[in-house]
């Protein structure tokens, strides 16, 4: 579905992607973890179309990214929750959700969206008209989530949903993305530092170091390689 080839990025002179290359298979729920700093924000800018790339090839669906502009995209079936929530303050639950069907398909199938996304989250069902500015950061983080889905997207990118959040909180958000990839077989790439969880959610994953892939493998390969429990588990 998503392949990204030596791929580069840079701000100004300091390279912030270099030569990375992965690949994520419809279906799939794919993790890329590392240290803050790593370029894994980036990574995802990059596959939206918010940064340049400087060298590299971002095919989704058989179409060269590279030619798309961000809206084109997001019209293809990309999804990109970004990290900090970035949910509109000053606009209602309900208001949020209708900014993320802005496809044809996604307004045709908005009340089933809707009925999905309140199954899913029903803290949002309660509030619909409550404006988002005055949640609860985990209440605006499934606000995030919910727009994303609200888009009917082919791919659901979610960038470090778990920041800002206490434990207990974000716990619950990763039980919330396990069970749209489980329920609707939804391609997820999950963006993370909590290197445990995120692990422990996906098929396959990526260590982001320095801009570069360091490691990847299946869940069961990177949890049981000894520079991981080092480095990222505390083991």
């Amino acid at each position: 579905m998503l392949r990204v080839n030596q791929l580069n990025v840079s701000y100004g002179d300091i390279a912030a992607l270099a030569g990375v290359s992965l690949e994520v298979k419809e279906g799939a729920f794919v993790a890329i973890v590392g240290a803050n700093g790593a370029g894994k924000s980036t990574l995802f800018k990059a596959i939206s179309g918010t940064v340049p790339i400087l060298s590299g090839e971002l095919t989704f669906d058989g179409h060269d990214l590279s030619q798309i502009t961000p809206a084109g995209r997001a019209q293809l079936g990309i999804a990109h929750v970004p990290e900090g929530r970035q949910v509109f303050r000053s606009m209602t639950v309900l208001e949020n959700l209708e900014m993320g069907a802005q496809t044809l398909h996604a307004r045709q199938t908005f009340k089933a969206s809707l009925d999905q996304i309140y199954a899913l989250f029903p803290r949002l069902a309660e509030r619909p008209t409550q404006l988002a500015g005055t949640l609860s950061g985990g209440e605006q983080q499934m606000v995030a989530i919910a727009r994303g889905l609200a888009s009917k997207p082919k791919l659901l990118m979610l960038d470090e949903p778990s920041m800002g959040l206490a434990p207990a909180v974000a716990d619950a958000i990763f039980e919330c993305i396990d069970q749209v990839h489980s329920a609707n077989n939804m391609t997820v790439v999950l963006v993370e530092q909590r290197v445990a969880e995120a692990l422990h959610s996906c098929s396959y994953g990526y260590v982001l170091e320095s801009g570069r892939i360091a490691l990847e493998g299946t869940q069961d390969i990177l949890v049981s390689n000894p520079r991981i429990k080092q480095a990222y588990l505390g083991m």
